[in-house]
């Protein structure tokens, strides 16, 4: 056995593999890099287009995924290795994992077109799933919402986009909604002037549009009437309840009954026989 030529291979190998080795890793150091630069630029141009933070957030993680891959194929492929079966692996991954997940796809896929839609954004008050509360956060899979009674919720974003989105904070004001049930002795013209003066004296409620207090029906008790100011949805619930002092507080100002059922008895004597 020729040792000098051993000797030879071994140190010609050894020196071919350790460039393939430092070459690799100076591609992986400055792959890294540009992927980093790359993300930061692709980000900075969503910030200054004002897009969702969330939405640039995500969008970066998946392309600094896809990048991270191709990084690894191309250092695979310099060093010889087939990467043809890398890539099957790799889709065929894709496929079972979109099988097994195919709800979190789903809700990954409504909260991305969400996220360009915009049909809410934080601090919103909305009713969306069923849930109704403010949205605390946006997320790819879920959206969390803050229910009235500080209760976190998380709603699946495809529960979401498939169901109907009230959005409450969209518009400048909402209309709360009362009634007022009076006595039959009551006139109800009167009523409407004074339930007027009190809800204009209500703090924080809109002056355009202009409360709306109407003669809503008449049943055997009296004349009811409906009051509804307009207001901010931030200030929704002291409105509802200043509107309800404002509507007792009239009431007991002019002094009108009570509403009672009006029960008509009628006596009817047979005659004898």
């Amino acid at each position: 056995m020729d040792m000098q030529a051993i000797q030879t291979f071994l140190g010609t190998t050894a020196t071919e593999l350790a460039i393939k080795i430092g070459a690799a890793i100076a591609f992986w150091i400055i792959g890294r890099w540009l992927i980093g630069r790359v993300i930061g630029l692709v980000q900075t141009a969503m910030n200054r287009n004002h897009v969702d933070p969330t939405l640039t957030k995500y969008l970066g993680s998946i392309v600094a995924v896809a990048l991270n891959i191709a990084l690894v194929l191309g250092i695979l492929g310099y060093f010889g290795i087939q990467t043809t079966s890398f890539a099957a692996m790799l889709a065929g991954a894709g496929v079972a994992i979109g099988a097994a997940w195919s709800g979190m796809l789903g809700n990954f896929a409504a909260g991305a077109f969400m996220l360009v839609l915009r049909p809410f954004k934080v601090g919103d008050f909305v009713s969306i799933g069923g849930i109704t509360g403010t949205v605390h956060e946006l997320g790819l899979f879920g959206t969390t919402i803050v229910t009235p009674d500080n209760v976190l919720t998380l709603v699946g974003n495809g529960k979401v986009f498939g169901d109907t989105v009230q959005n409450f904070s969209a518009l400048p004001v909402r209309r709360v909604d009362r009634t007022a049930q009076l006595a039959g002795s009551v006139d109800p013209i009167d009523a409407i002037a004074r339930f007027k003066a009190a809800v204009a004296k209500i703090p924080n409620v809109a002056v355009t549009p202009a409360p709306e207090v109407n003669l809503l029906d008449m049943n055997l008790n009296g004349p009811v009437i409906s009051v509804r100011p307009y207001t901010h949805t931030n200030h929704y619930w002291q409105v509802y309840f200043d509107t309800n002092e404002a509507i007792v507080r009239t009431c007991v100002e002019a002094g009108w009954a009570a509403p009672t059922p009006t029960q008509i008895t009628k006596i009817v004597q047979m005659p004898a026989a």
